[in-house]
C-alpha cells in the first residue's frame, strides 16, 4: 500500500510547533499553517527524520498537550491520551493516506442547531482532508477521546494550538465529547459502537463505486461490550469489506474501572476472528508494529488491530488512581504539584 510520507519542517516556530511538509507520491502539498508561514517568506530548513521518530515525537506531544490542558483546567480525559498517543500518531503520520486539511486552523464557532439552512455534517471531517476516491477516511468512534484527537491534529499541523483554548467552551465546536462538527470527527458517535456501523456503510459504498481509498476506524475496547459492534463486524465480513481497517485501543479500562471486573470481553482476538475479521495483536505503544499491522494482507475480510496499551503510559502518578482512570480531577494542590512536575519533565525532554 502506497503511503504518504512526512518531512518535518523546522525554523518556522518553536520545535514544539514544528510543522510538516507532506507528500503523497503523486504531488506535493503543504499544511495550511505551513503555507501561511511560507507566504510570509519566513526561512525554512528541511530536516531529514525517520517517520517512526516523527510518530514518537507526535505521541509525546499529544500526552504533553493533554496533561497541560488538564492541569490548567483542573480536569479532563487524561488516561485516554496516555493509551492512544502512539496509535493516533501512527495513523496520522504513516498509515492513513489523507489530503491536506480543509478545515480552518481556528475552528468555526457552533452556529446553532443543525437544520435545512444550517448544515453541520462533515465539518469535522474537513480536518482529515478532501473526500477523493484514492484517499482514506477516518471514522473516530470514542468521541470522549476528543482532547487527544485535537492534540494530535495540532501536532501534525492540521489545527492551530490556540484551538485548545476553545475546548469545552460555550458556543465552540471544539467539544469535550466530539460531534460531527468537531475537528477530526466526521460522524457523531456519542453512543459508542455507532461509528463502526457507519464505517461499514461507507466502506461498502466505496467498494461498489470502485474507489481505492480505505476506511479506518479508531475505537475503544469498551465498545466490544456493545452488541452493535459485533453486528457491524458480521456485516463487514459478509460483504467482504477488506477496505476497512480498525484500530482498537485495548487499555482494559472503562468508566467504572477495569473492563474485566465490569464485563469481561476477552479473548478479544479469538472472538473477532470468529466474526470473520483478520486480527493482529500488537503492543499499542510500538509505532513500527502499529504501522506494520496496516500492511497485513486480509483479502475479503476487515482488518482489526488490537492495540494492547497502558492507560498510565508516560504519566506514572496516574497509577495511584487505578482503577478509576476514566476522568481526572485533582483532589488537592499537592496532587496537582505532582502532575506539574511530570509536565516539567516532559517539557525539558522536548528541549
Amino acid at each position: 500500500m502506497k503511503q504518504p510520507g512526512r518531512l518535518p519542517i523546522g525554523g518556522l516556530a518553536s520545535h514544539r510547533e514544528q510543522l510538516e511538509l507532506s507528500y503523497s507520491g503523486e504531488g506535493t502539498f503543504l499544511t495550511p499553517l505551513l503555507r501561511h508561514f511560507l507566504q510570509m517568506a519566513m526561512p525554512v530548513t528541511v530536516q531529514t527524520e525517520r517517520w517512526s521518530d516523527v510518530a514518537r515525537r507526535v505521541a509525546r506531544g499529544i500526552r504533553r498537550r493533554v496533561l497541560e490542558y488538564v492541569l490548567r483546567h483542573d480536569g479532563g480525559y487524561l488516561s485516554q491520551a496516555c493509551s492512544a498517543a502512539e496509535i493516533l500518531a501512527t495513523l496520522y503520520t504513516h498509515v492513513m493516506r489523507l489530503g491536506p486539511s480543509q478545515g480552518p486552523m481556528i475552528p468555526r464557532p457552533f452556529p446553532g442547531v443543525p437544520g435545512p439552512n444550517r448544515p453541520l455534517a462533515g465539518w469535522g471531517g474537513l480536518y482529515n482532508g478532501p473526500r477523493a476516491p484514492d484517499l482514506d477516511r477516518l471514522i473516530f468512534s470514542p468521541v470522549h477521546y476528543a482532547l487527544a484527537l485535537y492534540a494530535t491534529l495540532i501536532e501534525v499541523g492540521r489545527l492551530a494550538p490556540e484551538a485548545l483554548e476553545m475546548f469545552n467552551q460555550d458556543g465552540s465546536t471544539v467539544e469535550m465529547i466530539g460531534a460531527e462538527h468537531s475537528p477530526g470527527i466526521e460522524v457523531t458517535a456519542g453512543s459508542l459502537s455507532q461509528a463502526i456501523s457507519v464505517a461499514g456503510g461507507i466502506a461498502l459504498a466505496r467498494k461498489l463505486r470502485g474507489e481505492t481509498g480505505r476506511v479506518w476506524v479508531f475505537m475503544s475496547d469498551g465498545e466490544l461490550q456493545e452488541g452493535q459492534t459485533w453486528e457491524a463486524l458480521l456485516a463487514m465480513a459478509h460483504y467482504r469489506l477488506d477496505n476497512v481497517g480498525i484500530y482498537i485501543d485495548a487499555n482494559g479500562q472503562q468508566c467504572d474501572g477495569r473492563i474485566e471486573t465490569v464485563m469481561n470481553i476477552e479473548p478479544i482476538a479469538a472472538k473477532l476472528e470468529a466474526f470473520g475479521a483478520c486480527v493482529v495483536e500488537v503492543d499499542g505503544h510500538d509505532v513500527e508494529a502499529l504501522a506494520a499491522s496496516a500492511e497485513r494482507p486480509h483479502p475479503g475480510r476487515p482488518l482489526v488491530v488490537v492495540c494492547r496499551t497502558d492507560p498510565c503510559r508516560g504519566i506514572e502518578p496516574l497509577r495511584e488512581r487505578a482503577p478509576k482512570l476514566h476522568y481526572v480531577r485533582f483532589r488537592s494542590e499537592a496532587e496537582r504539584a505532582v502532575y506539574r512536575a511530570v509536565l516539567a519533565q516532559m517539557e525539558a525532554g522536548d528541549e
